[in-house]
């Protein structure tokens, strides 16, 4: 069984890395190329500039086209296998199609927890190498004087000790408004601080017109509370390290997302965009295993085994399955759905089919 398992493991690795090849290459083409040439032509950028900028760009785009890869090799792998009919000898030995996609299905859940792994760990570092490059050395634009929904934290090891959140953040002014910190205790909260505005004195950060609350250690309420006319802000950075410090959520880590969601909530603002991101984070790596769910059993059929056929039927599925991402994607960021059901339910549809296909064909 081991011989036969790493027969169809090699049948389907060959096209896996060709999909990677073939989905980056359309995507680099059609986008990333372009943009690359425009910062040549509008902005005189350097060869290293955009050389660095390009490879930095590859990362988000790879970790797209897995799933698009496990599902062009998941039909090709057994469109061949039934095209040469070496899949009715296997199954006339008594072995089930189940079995035999079992070592794909292992192997695109693998691809998957790697793709998380990836997203997690070299995507958002990626992108932000990216962003630096293309704001300092491309386009050399200016820090916006005025910026929203600043969130700023200080950490002690590995553990985070204050969070807060600004609903605007002047430059010129040196000014901070609508603020609400965040003080924590072995990774609980004991205190928020609220103030109407922050300046810079030119060596920390001073809050007017506020409130201190004292809370409970568990976690039950308000212990007391304190107004205060100014007080210091337990934040360390200067203005122009406040301004350098915004990442778009596509630059941050999951943990990183997860203390902006928690900074955002505890203002009273709007995180579905923040979670819809986080959740996704899960949901697009793991369409990988999703995708060899209904690209093995779709494979099984002599006429589906032509590769151009096979590319085209996955394009349509792609096409089908990011139609819906997108969909619930913006019924998530909007509100109408909870974003972590608008997350999931397009691998939901896809395991949901995949799990009919198979028990159509192992019948």
């Amino acid at each position: 069984m081991r011989i036969l398992d790493n027969y169809i493991l090699k049948a389907f690795i060959g096209p896996f890395l060709f999909g990677i090849f073939a989905f980056t290459s359309i995507f680099v083409g059609t986008g990333t190329l372009f943009r690359i040439a425009q910062y040549i032509t509008e902005y005189g950028a350097s060869l290293w500039s955009v050389s660095r900028a390009f490879i930095l760009a590859l990362p988000s785009i790879v970790v797209l086209t897995f799933p698009m890869a496990v599902l062009l090799a998941s039909l090709l792998t057994f469109g061949r296998l039934s095209g040469t009919s070496e899949i009715i000898v296997m199954r006339a030995g008594g072995l089930s199609f189940l079995r035999l996609a079992t070592p794909v299905y292992i192997a695109a859940l693998v691809i998957s927890l790697g793709a998380v792994a990836f997203n997690e760990y070299v995507v958002p570092a990626a992108n932000h190498a990216y962003q630096n490059i293309i704001r300092n050395e491309i386009t050399k634009q200016a820090v916006p004087q005025a910026q929203e929904h600043i969130v700023l934290k200080t950490m002690e090891g590995d553990n985070i000790s204050v969070l807060m959140y600004a609903k605007k953040f002047d430059s010129k002014t040196k000014e901070l408004s609508g603020i609400t910190a965040q003080l924590f205790t072995n990774g609980n909260v004991t205190q928020m601080e609220y103030a109407n505005t922050a300046t810079w004195n030119g060596s920390y950060w001073i809050m007017h017109d506020g409130v201190v609350y004292d809370l409970s250690p568990d976690g039950n309420g308000v212990e007391r509370n304190m107004h205060f006319k100014e007080q210091v802000l337990p934040i360390a950075k200067d203005p122009k390290q406040i301004s350098q410090d915004q990442r778009n959520p596509e630059e941050m880590t999951i943990k990183e997302l997860r203390q902006q969601i928690q900074a955002y909530k505890a203002s009273y603002v709007s995180t579905t965009k923040l979670e819809m991101e986080m959740y996704q984070r899960f949901t697009i790596p793991i369409a990988s295993f999703v995708f060899a769910l209904v690209g093995a059993p779709l494979g099984l059929q002599k006429q589906r085994s032509s590769s151009s056929i096979g590319f085209g039927l996955s394009v349509l599925i792609i096409f089908v399955y990011y139609g819906v991402m997108t969909f619930t994607g913006a019924l998530g960021k909007g509100g109408a759905l909870p974003p972590l059901v608008a997350a999931c339910i397009p691998d939901f549809l896809g395991i949901v089919a995949g799990l009919y296909l198979n028990w159509r064909v192992s019948k």
